[in-house]
């Protein structure tokens, strides 16, 4: 007895659902609660940037992070001597609430702001109720009747507090959105009241397996990911793999008495489709552990988890599922013996006929769309700044944006660099070389929030921007912090070249063993090592597909054409949502990680569905002819290929829900990707290579001797293509090409 039929039969179903069961069971039991790190660096570990933030780790003060209130007038005329006043009385009423001594009010140049630095701990647990309390202490400070004076709390933790808030119950919200998605195209594809229930809880359990399983991983190896990505990808996985499935056991119950052998057929028929198209995105996936930011390569780790996993409970517990329930899972439109051959004109098959008498002015036509779309990456720029990072406007950003405009626009971000003491003025003397750059003090020993978590570096311990005062904290260990103000906007092109020429001058001091760190500085770095990882990546994500179309197609010709149809179709998703990213939604840029995971989820997840295609394809080549088979193939799978489309799509559109662009953005270009996929490239770009190509697509190997036969004789179409009024002789001649 093979597995199919275990898992089909009466006891065998029985037995393994409920087996099944108890160990998912178990394993929640087990792991549930295990989360993964929440630290996410930005630059890859050995950056600059990463050892100087090191470096700092190991000084006096590295526990404490400074949060900058930002005063101005609602009037914008310039704060009086009362105003500063009332700074000062705030300082002193602000010292017992952070636990450090707070600085008095530092107006700007033009006397339109001041700012003022409080001192707290770095716990990110304690950062929301510290800047809550801050900025309730602010409001019974001043009171109400404080006038045209407003006070803004800005610096990273308040970021830090700021993100946390708007992320409160924002997976939750994911989680519904996502579940509601998957259960009203269900109830559309198969309209059931009650079958669609069955793969929805199946795949939902494979979401809540992957969640602890991935937690427990991340948090023993220390990777981050972001969960909610993981989430999305096991719910439209995992709805495909069982939208396909069912689709064929529907199928099946057309043709066969008994929904046992029925189940057991499809089992065996989808099977190796749905392991392909999971090795292929789990390979890909898997390719991320190369990459040098440690926030992709977690994702790359948890998301091959995590598909695994709804994998084998896809394959395992939906056949059981579907075996104890029967055919009367389908009501009210239960598939009887013979039902299919009754079945009206699909529109997909009057397509695939039309498809096939004219591919190439369909070729043309696709391939000129596609490149059309793929225009949209000129003038796309790469990289948001901290305040263009969220949807929601906090008062963090606001403070940020008024700090930027009444005082040096580094000033919030300045640069770090780290030296010996002894070479302290020749290592300033060098700084003070490369013009826009202009060394403060910094009077204490607190430092900036690393920039891994996130969060916008600030002023450390500053009470004035006299330039030549150097700060010298953590000099009783050796090594002195010199912060560096940059003139250029953080972010711009500008302030990226100033950190290289800050870095040339220092690295050129003898012996000092300068470097340099900070915000701006990981920008760069993560800059550097996402092209890094893009020009790597990439080529990896296209050799794992290659590999397995070849294995599975066992042919040459089809894997490169159907992967070269792929890769162009990512770029110009890419192209087309950037543009729309860019018109639509007022995005400045995409977000650093975006062109590299939109790639690679739109080529593995792309591949999914030219391998539930052609899989179809090559089986039915094998006795009808290639094109005759593709014709069936699209006819056949259009519909549950069209409804994995739309539930990934709209899945993936579900990220938008979160607070972050990065998210929304991956959202917009993956699920406008798969659309595009699913309605232009698989149903007309692919079967009119096929009947462009005909058997020479399956070169050197043809899928079957039948196929072989089939080549000298006219294509018999499907019935139910025929009944649409299409002559055989008008599909064109298996053999013809």
């Amino acid at each position: 007895m093979n597995l199919s039929t275990r898992l089909s039969s009466r006891v065998g179903a029985w037995l393994v659902l409920v087996v099944g069961l108890l160990l998912a069971v178990g394993i929640l039991g087990t792991l549930r609660g295990s989360t993964p790190p929440a630290a996410n660096r930005a630059a890859p570990s050995t950056s600059e940037s990463a050892r100087v933030d090191t470096q700092l780790a190991a000084l006096p003060g590295h526990d404490v992070q400074n949060v900058l209130l930002v005063a101005t007038r609602t009037d914008g005329q310039a704060l009086s001597t009362a105003d500063l006043g009332e700074l000062g009385r705030l300082s002193a009423t602000t010292t017992p609430i952070s636990g450090h001594p707070v600085t008095e009010p530092v107006p700007s140049s033009d006397k339109r702001a001041a700012i003022l630095q409080v001192p707290v701990s770095a716990d990110n647990t304690e950062n929301a109720t510290t800047i809550t309390a801050i900025r309730d202490g602010i409001r019974d400070t001043l009171g109400p009747g404080r006038g045209a004076l407003q006070v803004q709390v800005t610096g990273g933790p308040a970021f830090g507090a700021d993100v946390a808030k708007a992320f409160d119950g924002a997976n939750i919200t994911l989680l519904l959105t996502t579940v509601g998605i998957v259960a009203l195209l269900l109830l559309l594809t198969y309209r059931s009241p009650i079958l669609w229930l069955v793969p929805l809880a199946v795949v939902g359990l494979a979401d809540q397996l992957a969640a602890a399983v991935t937690g427990a991983v991340g948090h023993a190896v220390d990777l981050s990911f972001d969960t909610g990505i993981i989430s999305v990808l096991v719910f439209g996985a995992g709805t495909n793999y069982a939208l396909l499935l069912i689709s064929r056991y529907r199928e099946e119950l057309g043709r066969r008495p008994d929904h046992r052998d029925a189940l057991a057929h499809a089992w065996r028929a989808t099977m190796p489709a749905i392991v392909a198209s999971n090795l292929t995105v789990v390979l890909a996936l898997g390719s991320l552990v190369l990459a040098s930011i440690p926030g992709t390569r977690g994702l790359g780790v948890a998301a091959a988890i995590g598909l695994l996993l709804a994998l084998a409970t896809v394959l395992t517990l939906l056949p059981t599922a579907l075996a104890v329930c029967g055919r009367r899972l389908f009501w009210p439109f239960i598939p009887r013996p013979g039902s299919t051959s009754t079945r009206r004109p699909s529109i997909w098959g009057v397509t695939a006929a039309v498809v096939d008498r004219r591919p190439v002015p369909v070729i043309a036509a696709t391939l000129a769309l596609l490149g059309v779309l793929a225009t949209g990456l000129v003038g796309t720029s790469v990289g948001l700044t901290q305040t263009d990072r969220f949807r929601s406007a906090t008062e963090s950003a606001a403070g940020l944006e008024t700090l930027a405009a009444h005082f040096p626009a580094g000033l919030a971000q300045p640069l770090l660099v780290t030296t010996s003491t002894a070479h302290i003025p020749a290592v300033a003397a060098a700084i003070r070389t490369v013009p826009g750059a202009t060394l403060a003090p910094a009077r204490g020993t607190t430092r900036p929030a690393p920039p891994e978590q996130t969060e916008p570096a600030q002023p450390t311990g500053a009470t004035d921007l006299n330039p030549d005062t150097t700060q010298t904290a953590g000099s009783d260990s050796g090594t002195a912090v010199l912060p560096v103000i940059l003139e250029a906007d953080p972010g711009s092109a500008e302030a990226r070249e100033l950190v290289e020429q800050v870095r040339a001058a220092v690295h050129a001091v003898p012996g000092a063993d300068a470097l340099v760190g900070g915000a701006q500085a990981t920008d760069l770095d993560a800059r550097t090592g996402q092209a890094r990882d893009l020009r790597l990546v990439v080529p990896l994500v296209l050799a794992v597909s290659l590999v397995v179309l070849l294995v599975l197609l066992r042919s040459l010709v089809a894997p490169v054409l159907l992967l070269s149809v792929n890769a162009l179709s990512a770029v110009a998703t890419i192209g087309a949502g950037s543009w729309l990213g860019r018109h639509l939604f007022g995005w400045p840029a995409l977000d650093l990680q975006v062109p590299l995971l939109a790639f690679l989820f739109l080529v593995a997840l792309g591949i999914d569905y030219t391998i539930f295609l052609v899989h179809r394809a090559r089986s039915e080549a094998a006795t009808t002819g290639t094109r005759t088979g593709m014709v069936t193939a699209v006819t056949q799978t259009g519909a549950v290929i069209t409804s994995a489309g739309i539930v990934l799509a709209a899945v993936f559109a579900a990220l938008g829900v979160l607070p972050l662009v990065t998210l929304g953005q991956l959202g917009l270009i993956v699920g406008l990707g798969v659309l595009l996929d699913t309605f232009v490239v698989r149903t007309l770009l692919v079967p009119a290579v096929f009947a462009a190509l005909g058997e020479r697509i399956w070169w050197p190997r043809h899928p079957g001797a039948g196929g072989r036969a089939a080549a000298a004789r006219p294509v018999t179409p499907p019935a139910h293509v025929a009944a649409a009024g299409h002559r055989p002789e008008q599909l064109g001649s298996a053999g013809h090409h």
